[in-house]
């Protein structure tokens, strides 16, 4: 087949130094998080432009969503269901479960479609299946080595064209035959201008590194590419470089007429990390010059939230079609005894994937397990979001370090049906009224701090649509926005009951 290799990434663009991050890049309490927020911040690689982010209602999942689980693949079927395909620990084995919610995926029945064989190719490391529905037949990417030489990992395809994909039989397709016969994997497929493409990792010969990132149009079959192939990616940053030079795990989602190609860098510790490329959805996407790589990574390790090496990640979307859905796996604790491949406690997680106001997506960080966090954003200010800043509790536009502006609503410290709203990037601290100024602050355990963090969630006082959040150790009293601040304040103007009121997203 013709081929035709470029880099994209070449050194020209690397920063230096943490840099400054301005009005807009919160100080925040002495933290290892407060170094990661900071790499976040400029981690998309655009300018920020204006116009009002993507505001979707807000969506609530339970962390973990599956133990044991890596390289997770979350497909949503016009058929209403969630399709969830993944490496289990034991590298011998295709598992797939659906449901019809995301969470209904964790405790719905698992089904083994395909077996690793007992000689000869595919039958060793079973690794980082993906599902897809092409042509109205399902269709599974995995990697697989041989018995006789488990490292010879290659890309193979199953093919089924039963209308549930639990059921039916699994035809192999055999191999997915790329310009060179060496380690290969981690092949994923998309469509964008009618063009289906796939985009792999491997390792090419005369290239010092592990893998890199690969695009080609796919041929008459989708186990076929054909044309040019292009190199998108070779790990070269610090960040893609620790403990092995890799870059794998390609995904792609697409939004506003752009492309954004998500892959994951560096050893399967906590190392592990998301890095993104970016490109017109109008634009020749086999030309490497289409692509603008972000300089730092987007996703990576929260020593404050407990979660470490987050990566090889999918999207999919949420039950009202309206949230993108970040699909990833991670570990919660930091250090592994031995080889992190013989680790088998990667788990399936799911979080909402937030948009900047420029149109690039911002991932934030690997929110605590538990239930999902959401951001409160202003009726009035409609592009302004509740943040920490300095602890100080304040309404803001822009807040690119997204954890700033996330809390779990949780159950009310003070109980009596109470909320209380924890900090996400700060597990432990509290928004609570002082002086009635609000601020966000650890808890001490008190009954005070507990009556002071406590708060009736009602009705949106300008719509009903909303929330507004009464003190509950002074009724009467809202939180509400003022000067940019938020203070615990009586209300009865319709533009302070406006300023008291928020729109979960």
């Amino acid at each position: 087949m013709p081929l035709r290799l470029h880099r994209t990434d070449a050194a020209a663009g690397r920063v230096s130094g943490p840099g400054r991050t301005g009005r807009g890049g919160a100080r925040r309490p002495r933290s290892v998080l407060a170094a990661v927020l900071v790499v976040l911040a400029v981690s998309a690689g655009l300018p920020m432009g204006a116009g009002p982010a993507h505001a979707a209602p807000a969506v609530s999942y339970t962390n973990p969503l599956a133990n044991q689980r890596a390289d997770p693949h979350i497909f949503r079927h016009t058929d209403g269901y969630y399709y969830l395909t993944a490496t289990v620990p034991q590298y011998d084995r295709i598992v797939l479960r659906r449901a019809t919610t995301l969470q209904g995926l964790a405790t719905a029945a698992e089904t083994t479609i395909w077996s690793r064989h007992t000689s000869g190719e595919m039958g060793a490391h079973i690794w980082a299946p993906e599902i897809h529905f092409i042509n109205n037949r399902w269709y599974v990417y995995f990697a697989a080595g041989r018995t006789d030489d488990v490292w010879r990992i290659r890309m193979y395809v199953l093919e089924n064209a039963n209308a549930n994909p639990l059921t039916g039989s699994w035809t192999e397709r055999g191999r997915i035959t790329t310009p060179w016969d060496t380690f290969s994997l981690d092949a994923s497929t998309f469509a964008a201008n009618g063009v289906r493409y796939l985009t792999w990792a491997q390792q090419e010969p005369g290239i010092s590194t592990n893998s890199n990132v690969y695009l080609a149009r796919m041929g008459a079959n989708p186990w076929q590419i054909t044309g040019t192939v292009t190199r998108l990616v070779v790990p070269t940053y610090d960040w893609e470089t620790r403990g092995y030079r890799v870059a794998e795990g390609p995904a792609v989602i697409q939004r506003n007429g752009r492309l954004f190609l998500t892959y994951s860098a560096s050893a399967t510790d906590a190392n592990y990390c998301l890095g993104m490329l970016s490109a017109s959805a109008t634009a020749n996407l086999l030309d490497p010059a289409a692509w603008s790589k972000s300089p730092n990574p987007v996703f990576t390790s929260s020593a404050a939230t407990g979660q470490y090496g987050p990566g090889h990640n999918s999207f999919t979307v949420s039950e009202d079609g309206q949230s993108d859905i970040l699909v990833y796996h991670d570990r919660n604790y930091r250090d592994i005894s031995g080889d992190p491949l013989n680790d088998p406690n990667r788990r399936t997680r799911v979080q909402k994937l937030y948009w900047n106001a420029d149109g690039t997506p911002n991932f934030g960080i690997p929110v605590p397990d538990g239930v999902t966090p959401v951001r409160l954003r202003s009726h009035d200010l409609t592009t302004s979001y509740i943040r920490h800043y300095d602890y100080r509790a304040r309404v803001e536009p822009n807040v690119t370090n997204l954890a700033d502006s996330q809390f779990r609503i949780v159950s009310g410290l003070a109980g009596g049906g109470t909320v209380s709203l924890e900090s996400t990037n700060f597990p432990g601290y509290y928004l609570r009224h002082y002086g009635f100024a609000l601020s966000i602050a650890r808890n001490d355990g008190s009954s005070v701090f507990s009556s002071d963090a406590s708060f009736q969630r009602r009705s949106g006082l300008a719509d009903s649509a909303g929330l507004s959040l009464e003190s509950q150790n002074y009724p009467g009293r809202y939180v509400r926005h003022r000067d940019g601040l938020l203070y615990l304040e009586a209300v009865s103007s319709s533009g302070e009951r406006a300023s008291a009121t928020f729109h979960l997203e």
